[in-house]
């Protein structure tokens, strides 16, 4: 059985060693704000000073320390530790910080990420933020774009039908002559860049960029998009829903293309008696959908 001196010694070890870790972080969790010094100390008041006592108390010290008043050297450290201790109470949510961690030493990490967030993180504007985020977002994916697109043009101008496309435009340009001078390859790779110019590639998967398809640009015309896109729907549902119009052709384009899935512009380079054809069936009701795919598939077994 142990002693009643061993119990007394572990009773109090056990109350002396968190006394012992609370004064190890009192100086950690207050030396963020006033580094090893007491805020209060540094303008002589109390805990429980209201805001014009701490004002008044500061331009007390402020007359008798400023560098301006008082050229002594140290004299202006303690007018650096001064202000400082100013600043932090006499805002209410700051001071209610350092209050906190004066009470609360053992939350070290807790009191020192409030601190960095209340001196740090209200001064950056978050739309500052969002404007340099989406420049340096929309600058890469023009950078990426750009990359793409100047490779896959380099693979295209190396084939045979590019090269084939280029010199029938030049005979095209030339009237079917072409020059057989010495300097001719120089030449040469001058009408090339020239012709080149007028050949527009257009490479699925990897087109030219262009600033109004950047994360940035379509962030800022978001507003816009969403507007205009209220609208078509308000004018859809009246026109066709409410009034019962017929559908134009253009709107009738629109319903057939997205019920196939085809893109714009394939739809676009479609034979037009191809598109009116598709539009008379009027696929966009289910029936009629259920009845030309059926037809497609006995079309594709009969080929087979």
């Amino acid at each position: 059985m142990a002693s009643p001196c061993f119990r007394c010694l572990a009773i109090s070890s056990s109350f002396l060693l968190p006394s012992l870790l609370l004064l190890l972080l009192f100086p950690i969790a207050c030396s963020i704000y006033c580094d090893e010094d007491d805020c209060y100390d540094l303008l002589g008041v109390s805990q429980n000073a209201n805001a014009s006592e701490i004002k008044k108390a500061y331009y007390k010290l402020s007359l008798k320390y400023h560098p301006d008043k008082n050229p002594d050297p140290e004299s202006r450290k303690l007018f650096v530790k001064i202000a400082n201790a100013y600043e932090i109470l006499k805002d209410e949510a700051t001071r209610e910080q350092y209050d906190y961690a004066i009470a609360h030493p053992e939350e070290v990490f807790y009191n020192t990420a409030r601190y960095y967030h209340a001196y740090y993180g209200h001064k950056t504007d978050p739309r500052a933020v969002l404007v340099g985020l989406l420049l340096v977002v929309s600058a890469l994916q023009y950078l990426n774009q750009w990359t793409r697109y100047t490779q896959a043009v380099s693979m295209v101008k190396k084939t045979p039908a590019y090269k084939n496309r280029l010199k029938a435009l030049e005979l095209e340009r030339t009237g079917g002559v072409t020059s057989k001078k010495k300097g001719q390859k120089h030449l040469d790779k001058k009408v090339e860049e020239e012709l080149s110019n007028e050949l527009k590639l257009q490479i699925h998967g990897a087109e030219k960029p262009t600033i109004w398809k950047l994360f940035g640009v379509q962030f800022a015309l978001l507003p816009y998009t969403l507007g205009k896109v209220l609208l078509w729907n308000s004018c859809w549902l009246w026109r066709y829903h409410i009034k019962k119009s017929p559908y134009s052709w253009d709107d009738a384009c629109y319903l057939t293309r997205t019920s196939l899935k085809v893109p714009s512009d394939a739809w676009r380079n479609m034979d037009e008696s191809m598109k009116s054809n598709l539009v008379q069936k009027r696929l966009w009701e289910k029936s009629n959908m259920e009845s030309y795919l059926a037809e497609m598939r006995k079309e594709s077994k009969r080929r087979r």
